[in-house]
């Protein structure tokens, strides 16, 4: 944040965005570039399937409009699967600009099936992409982001990870992945300011404009998403935050644990937890956990209670 009004910008700061030759990583780049930020835009160049690609015509011709609009940009075309491309990718930005501050992981597919009707090399090849994708471009410049104790990464997951949507299981399965990632990695970067989120967009994009009646088309424009990456991308950035952005609209979404009930392990528990299972689905007072450790902490406190030594 810079000023007295709390503007948000990134003078100074050196961005990546992959998938940005079109959609929501090109609002990205663009919004990114327009309040400072020096970006480099990763794009494939394929189809959203996954196919073709291997050029940086799209990503370069979002460099260029960064470009006539008086700012720093340069393209990259390394597929997030390969992860020599990606190392060389933020050694690129490196070589331009010294660092690393801000990596959004936007690059996705969809080979939407059924489950039924799925190929397993499709729900391998969106797994790699959107999970191992990620996980390949928050490798490489997580060393760099640790040495420089400043780094903001914004993972892109979705509803459809979050709360299923039919014939989406791979790419859901892909998605909520991120967020576990993104709950470790935001223990583990907090002590050198590496802010690590997720935000889960509803846009009109190549990857969704079949799902959308025209006359939503408009509402759900990408532009409408970025305000939230811009958040989380900032100086003053939350930690281990889901935003979901759509429309002008945004939510925060959270993985909760409820307060549960001690049943016990004898030969009675199965059918004492189905007789209680709404009891221990009771959503009063249910908690976010900070760390995995909670939901042991609430089994150990419970079991002690029910013993009489809590």
């Amino acid at each position: 944040m810079s000023n007295n009004d709390n503007k948000i910008d990134f003078k100074g700061r050196v961005a990546i965005v992959t998938g940005a030759g079109g959609g929501l990583g090109r609002q990205h780049a663009l919004a990114l570039a327009a309040r400072g930020a020096k970006v480099l835009v990763n794009d494939l160049g394929g189809t959203v399937s996954g196919t073709g690609g291997g050029s940086p015509t799209a990503a370069q011709a979002v460099v260029d409009e960064i470009k006539a609009a008086g700012g720093e940009a340069i393209a990259n075309g390394a597929s997030v699967t390969d992860f020599v491309a990606v190392q060389a990718m933020v050694k690129q930005a490196v070589d331009a600009w010294g660092r690393v501050d801000i990596l959004v992981n936007n690059a996705g597919i969809l080979r939407d099936k059924s489950f039924s009707k799925m190929e397993l090399a499709d729900f391998q090849l969106v797994v790699d992409v959107h999970l191992m994708g990620s996980v390949n471009c928050t490798k490489a410049v997580w060393a760099l982001m640790n040495e420089q104790k400043y780094g903001r990464i914004v993972m892109t997951t979705s509803s459809s990870g979050l709360y299923g949507n039919f014939g989406q299981s791979n790419y859901g399965a892909a998605k909520l992945a991120l967020v576990g990632l993104m709950q470790t990695l935001s223990i583990e970067g907090a002590k050198n300011d590496i802010r690590v989120n997720c935000l889960a967009p509803t846009a009109a994009t190549r990857m969704t404009e079949d799902l959308f009646p025209k006359e939503m088309l408009e509402a759900f424009k990408p532009e409408a998403v970025v305000p939230a990456m811009l958040v989380l991308a900032s100086e003053q950035a939350p930690n281990r935050t889901i935003l979901c952005a759509g429309a002008g609209t945004f939510e925060a979404a959270h993985i909760t644990l409820t307060q549960g009930a001690y049943i016990g392990i004898g030969a009675h528990a199965p059918e004492a937890l189905a007789a209680r299972l709404a009891e221990v689905s009771d959503r009063a007072n249910e908690q976010v956990p900070q760390s995995g450790t909670a939901q042991g902490s609430n089994e150990v406190a419970k079991g002690m209670a029910a013993s009489g030594r809590g």
